[in-house]
């Protein structure tokens, strides 16, 4: 993992494990990354997403999960979903001097997602748009929606999210983490004219 660049010197990373009858992960992640993923949910589609989040966001992402995909795939997005929101909110700490607000419009072929954050320490999630196919592999086509929820609530997000048109699951979906994953490199960068918390308030 590369030297985090952040105003303060502190490491903006964090480690999660979660062990549950449903799934067992451990997790790392660091903000000022150079983009690498080490990703194995034991869904391929889903590793190809997470890895994409990195490689775009430029976080250096590890995540191991062993989960009940005997049955089906959502134990598996949504704990990981849970400690990824866990792992950011860690690594931000009090949040000093970040952006806090961004927005990322991504294209992949003919589909479009877009992504509308603040990192404001209230949860709230809203979702628009529909998926074009019902799975992509052994990944449910909406668990892409139900991730991002549960990101957003465990990170302390306000996200918009949506997918503005496309024709294929795949490219909607891939669409989708790729938005969520500038917009939060965006807003969780450090700004070097800011040196407090971004809040009227002082807190977030």
């Amino acid at each position: 993992m590369s030297d985090p660049s952040e105003s303060d010197g502190t490491d903006r990373s964090a480690a999660v494990s979660r062990a549950t009858a449903e799934t067992e992960i451990d997790l790392t992640l660091a903000l000022d990354g150079d983009g690498d993923g080490e990703i194995d949910t034991g869904i391929g589609f889903f590793d190809h997403m997470l890895t994409a989040f990195a490689t775009h966001g430029l976080f250096d992402l590890t995540v191991r999960c062993d989960g009940d995909t005997h049955i089906d795939d959502h134990h598996t997005v949504e704990d990981v979903a849970i400690c990824l929101g866990e792992a950011f909110a860690e690594a931000l700490g009090d949040k000093r001097g970040i952006r806090r607000y961004a927005d990322r419009r991504v294209p992949l072929d003919e589909a479009v997602a877009s992504v509308v954050v603040d990192v404001s320490g209230r949860p709230h999630y809203e979702f628009t748009g529909e998926f074009s196919q019902e799975s992509i592999g052994g990944f449910t086509s909406v668990m892409a929606d139900h991730f991002a929820m549960s990101l957003a609530h465990n990170a302390g997000l306000t996200l918009h999210a949506e997918v503005v048109r496309g024709e294929n699951a795949h490219h909607e979906v891939e669409a989708l983490f790729k938005a969520l994953a500038r917009t939060l490199d965006d807003a969780t960068r450090i700004d070097e004219r800011r040196s407090d918390t971004p809040s009227t308030k002082g807190d977030l």
